[in-house]
């Protein structure tokens, strides 16, 4: 049974009721003051306690995603895979293979011209050789007839570290949050690209071209937006692309879209932060290159080179979001440039987790559309 199954929750949360109850039961049996009852009562109360706090923690990892499969909890995940793409002449070849298609979660219609449709894919990126899984949001208008000729504005969607994909449909839901949007007339149809940032598993990159690899900058700024245009009708100019995500997937989106302005035209954080970390999840990523660090560091960018002409939003709370302060002060920063746009959605109070970013999620694509062409 796979980490996020339901029926490994339970039985996790059965055992611990078992071993509470328990417990309880043979307390007052082992209440002796020989070495054997005093062991077993430890023994009872340390398996009682674990199995509470697994079953805590599956139940967390069930709400927020953090990790897929074992392998992936255990730092094992690393297959990385050759993608291989089938036209319909029978061809192969081609950056992006599409496995499994199926409709959006919670909405009704089955048929993706009225319902739109998630596509499972494998990505592999040519410059980079990376490597990775994604979901492809596709929206109703894409299979309509009338607009069989149009092409669509593009998001490339970003998890926070380790995160997963699947979470982004399934627990942030920006398919249905998107489909919904448009329905409404409040966002143009867009193209979802959702993913994880960790493209090298389960090393956190923080989206940086490391010395001797992997490239991820390389894939996001260039390889996937490649393998994208090859496969659906998306809009060639820098005008049609942008860029979100959520803390560590935000700081990647904040990043990105100022190192490639020519690439995307805007780039959404969700609590992001702006300097990426050292520690023992993302290694040495810079290996003594002090430009590559200086431009990883959003701060020393916005001082030392040219503002770059792409539009950022930013969002914090001013209760429960560590960012906060930071956040007001990189707001301040980028007004100074005269070239950067900067718009941001402060709440009052919210946390770091989903909730808090479903509340931003809605009015984050609303800003996005706004900002891309689907030209």
């Amino acid at each position: 049974m796979g980490l996020t199954s339901n029926k490994v929750l339970v039985l996790a949360v059965v055992f611990a009721v078992v071993l509470f109850v328990g417990t309880v039961w043979w307390w007052p049996r082992l209440a002796r003051q020989s070495w054997r009852s005093v062991s077993a009562r430890i023994g009872l109360m340390l398996a009682t306690q674990l199995a509470l706090v697994a079953s805590l923690g599956l139940a967390a990892n069930q709400a927020f995603g953090f990790y897929a499969s074992w392998a992936d909890l255990f730092g094992r995940e690393t297959d990385q895979g050759v993608v291989v793409d089938h036209a319909a002449d029978g061809r192969t070849g081609g950056p992006l293979q599409v496995l499994s298609s199926s409709g959006v979660p919670g909405g009704r219609a089955t048929d993706p011209r009225t319902g739109g449709q998630i596509q499972k894919v494998d990505i592999v990126g040519r410059r980079s050789h990376i490597a990775t899984p994604a979901f492809v949001y596709l929206p109703p208008e894409y299979f309509q007839p009338q607009y069989r000729t149009r092409t669509f504005p593009a998001a490339v969607v970003l998890t926070g570290y380790p995160g997963t994909a699947q979470a982004l449909v399934d627990k942030l839901h920006y398919p249905r949050t998107a489909q919904q949007l448009a329905k409404d007339g409040r966002m143009q149809p867009m193209i979802l690209v959702m993913m994880r940032p960790t493209v090298a598993p389960p090393r956190d990159t923080e989206c940086v071209d490391v010395p001797g690899g992997p490239k991820a900058e390389t894939f996001f700024a260039k390889d996937l937006p490649e393998a994208v245009l090859a496969h659906y009708r998306v809009g060639k100019r820098p005008g049609s692309w942008g860029v979100v995500g959520d803390s560590t997937g935000g700081y990647c989106a904040l990043k990105i879209a100022m190192h490639h302005p020519n690439v995307y035209a805007a780039g959404a954080g969700l609590s992001p932060y702006y300097k990426a970390p050292i520690d023992p999840t993302t290694g040495d990523l810079f290996r003594g290159d002090k430009a590559l660090r200086n431009r990883a560091d959003l701060w020393w960018l916005l001082k030392h080179e040219a503002a770059p002409d792409t539009s950022l939003l930013v969002t914090s709370s001013k209760v429960g979001e560590h960012n906060y302060k930071d956040t007001l002060r990189f707001i301040a920063r980028v007004q100074a440039t005269n070239l950067t746009r900067i718009s941001s959605i402060i709440l009052d109070s919210g946390g770091h987790n989903f909730n808090t970013w479903r509340r931003e999620i809605p009015a984050t694509l609303q800003w996005l559309s706004g900002r891309l062409t689907d030209r």
